[in-house]
């Protein structure tokens, strides 16, 4: 049976109202690929940058490297193929019933995430391995990781996924998922300014959905 895997992070936060440092955005995205060689490829860069000196953190993280080094990371990411979904929610239009909890929010999303993006792949007789980029304190994760399963129940066949929810550290591919999210963010928080990551990445977008696009209704 064919197999598939599917890197999954976030952008945003769950502060509902307006202020410095708070996102106007909550963004759910997916990176999917036919195999994990982008993994290894990712791993030699770091062996390479490493040699080379550069200014490196733990890991790679688009928030916090140095340009030189994100860089490298689109130059690298850009020679494998993969495609990325991404399903962007206004937070200011986001009904209160939708956000009683961060656990709700963060379910609301993953749900019409995976109703709509993951018609690419979802096909019978496929095999899915879903790896999240795990968020938050361990009783947080508890409620996020629920929340995904409980839509993967309902949008994927029985017996045909697995879900597993990482730290962004211990998977190479859970960093491409980081970058690409990061650069969708970076679109989207800046009005359409800031695309220059975007732009680098916009040929591999298959699914990118304003969820409230016509929403006119602002609850805060």
């Amino acid at each position: 049976m064919p197999r598939v895997y599917v890197f999954a992070d976030e952008a945003g936060d769950f502060a509902f109202k307006r202020g410095p440092n708070i996102s106007r955005y909550y963004i759910v995205c997916t990176v999917l690929m036919p195999d994990c060689d982008l993994g290894h490829k990712l791993l030699e860069l770091r062996r390479r940058l490493a040699w080379e000196k550069a200014p490196l953190g733990d890991y790679f993280h688009a928030t916090k490297d140095k340009q030189a080094v994100r860089d490298a990371v689109f130059e690298t990411i850009r020679t494998e193929f993969f495609s990325v979904q991404a399903t962007v929610m206004e937070k200011a239009k986001a009904q209160p019933q939708t956000r009683t909890s961060e656990a709700m929010f963060y379910q609301y999303g993953w749900h019409y995430h995976l109703q709509h993006s993951s018609k690419v792949y979802l096909k019978p007789g496929t095999e899915v391995l879903i790896t999240v980029a795990s968020i938050g304190t361990k009783q947080r994760r508890i409620g996020f990781e629920d929340a995904v399963r409980a839509v993967a129940r309902q949008k994927i066949p029985r017996k045909s996924w697995v879900a597993a929810f990482w730290p962004c550290q211990t998977d190479p591919c859970l960093q491409v998922a980081d970058y690409c999210t990061w650069a969708i963010q970076r679109k989207w928080e800046s009005d359409g300014r800031d695309v220059r990551s975007y732009n680098l990445i916009k040929d591999r977008i298959t699914y990118e959905y304003e969820l409230w696009k016509h929403g006119t209704k602002l609850y805060y």
